[in-house]
């Protein structure tokens, strides 16, 4: 399978004979307001074009509707009537966005022979939680293909174990930027580097591809930072990768 960044967790995946494109962003570099207070988001230009990115496609999945996975120009250039999984919480925006082939995913579905199981996470701890609203991962499985785990924007909490323990997946997608929110900055409201390290010691020998990165200004965690800790842990290159934006990963 494929599997292309895009940028932040704008990804592109060939799975099962299918294109699927994730959480859609496709601002231009500033054309959202910041989340740190730092500078405007995202904090970089697309490397590939949206023609690029929307060539293809078989569906669309939406962990959550936040403007970093899911923006204005996204909801104006993906075809309205284009398949689309999201999370139950999701539904009423998906409706008013007049995206008419929306499927809403309560625990699992299938797209021809694709399944699609929804799972949860948390976007935060403690206060800033409550905050946050509903975030969803998704696995995907087929027959004669890996599965995958795309685990959203979740810290590594009981229901990321539930899912590795559950799935056994073979390969882990992570939202791995760290990021902060202003008056925060004692709960991350995504995994660190020291998160995404428990997350590779818990996974035996899955690929886990991290990204998330680099992208907006509320994230602390950069690939260098994470490479490094890596390195030092003793999860290698092979079994942790760190995409650059618009690089096609083959696994």
């Amino acid at each position: 399978m494929d599997i292309q960044l895009i940028r932040n967790a704008t990804i592109k995946i060939t799975y099962a004979g299918k294109t699927i494109l994730i959480d859609p962003m496709f601002s231009k570099k500033g054309a959202i307001e910041s989340f740190a207070g730092i500078e405007r988001n995202p904090i970089v230009n697309l490397t590939v074009s949206i023609d690029n990115i929307l060539r293809d496609l078989d569906f669309v999945i939406v962990t959550h509707t936040h403007p970093d996975h899911f923006d204005a120009l996204a909801r104006e250039k993906l075809p309205k009537d284009i398949k689309l999984f999201c999370q139950p919480s999701d539904k009423e925006y998906m409706q008013k966005a007049k995206f008419v082939n929306t499927e809403v995913v309560e625990t699992r579905t299938t797209f021809e022979t694709i399944s699609l199981t929804r799972t949860s996470g948390k976007h935060g701890s403690g206060e800033v939680l409550a905050q946050m609203g509903n975030v969803s991962g998704f696995v995907l499985q087929a027959n004669n293909e890996p599965t995958v785990y795309i685990v959203g924007d979740s810290i590594w909490c009981e229901e990321v174990k539930t899912a590795l323990n559950t799935f056994k997946p073979d390969i882990i997608i992570t939202n791995s930027g760290g990021a902060i929110m202003p008056g925060f900055e004692n709960h991350p409201i995504l995994m660190n580097e020291e998160e995404t390290i428990l997350l590779a010691k818990h996974s035996d020998n899955a690929k886990i591809v991290a990204v998330h990165l680099e992208s907006l200004d509320h994230c602390r965690v950069t690939r260098n930072s994470l490479r490094q800790l890596a390195n030092e842990q003793g999860i290698d290159e092979a079994q942790l990768i760190i995409p650059m934006d618009g690089q096609l990963v083959t696994l």
